[in-house]
């Protein structure tokens, strides 16, 4: 999950589809990689790949309305563009269709924290977990359910899911930013810093500033959420950008 290999997964599904223009696959996941690059803080510019992704994907659904990934990557651009009821229409239309898809409850989750409702979060990761427990984008659920955490000023649990995941996941930058922030909220600078320095080692041009640009929910508990994300990030010594 990092811009380069987005960017060169990007490549390769172009290339199918110069081959051909309807691959169903190739639309639906060059959708994702342009969600990906907007929700995931590795852009300065998310908005322009949520975008992208949103045109990419309905064009993918036009082709196959049964597409279960299609309705679900959907689904990730609805929710994190502030339009929450529909994206969580989307991933129960992708569950519909393919009961297993673990994703779309880690999603569902993550709508939970854009409404302000975190603490019910944790229960859509287990099920995503329960459903796949060697899943490989596990350790992007245990963020999800961390940052839950964190929302709710739940702190202690909040540095033991980032903890988890780092364990799945040891080259994912947000874990080890999440993972400073709770430290340093719960003042354990010194080990806060070093997880900062870790993050920004796998990620350098991460700032703070990113975080915010995404962060589009005016929920009041979301935004007092993120704030305080912020706040120990900035404890911690990530730059502002």
């Amino acid at each position: 999950m990092t811009p380069e290999y987005l960017a060169e997964a990007r490549l390769f599904f172009e290339q199918a589809l110069a081959i051909d223009p309807n691959n169903i696959d190739a639309l639906s996941w060059t959708a994702t990689v342009e969600a990906a690059l907007g929700v995931l803080f590795l852009t300065d510019h998310p908005h322009e790949h949520l975008t992208a992704a949103e045109t990419k994907v309905l064009r993918a659904l036009c082709l196959a309305p049964d597409h279960a990934w299609a309705h679900f990557t959907l689904a990730v651009v609805l929710i994190c563009t502030n339009r929450v009821a529909r994206g969580m229409a989307e991933c129960e239309r992708a569950l519909a269709l393919d009961r297993n898809l673990a994703d779309a409850h880690e999603m569902l989750g993550v709508a939970k924290n854009y409404m302000g409702c975190a603490a019910d979060t944790e229960s859509h990761i287990n099920e995503a977990l329960r459903l796949s427990p060697r899943d490989i984008s596990a350790f992007r659920w245990m963020n999800t359910a961390a940052f839950a955490k964190l929302l709710i000023a739940a702190d202690a649990e909040a540095a033991v899911w980032f903890a988890r995941g780092i364990e799945a996941n040891r080259n994912y930058p947000l874990l080890h930013f999440g993972y400073a922030a709770a430290l340093a909220l719960l003042g354990r600078l010194d080990e806060a810093q070093v997880a900062a320095k870790t993050g920004l080692a796998l990620d350098p041009a991460f700032t703070i500033r990113r975080v915010k640009g995404v962060s589009v929910s005016g929920e009041a508990t979301f935004v007092a959420g993120i704030k305080r994300f912020v706040k120990g990030m900035h404890i911690a010594g990530v730059p502002e950008g």
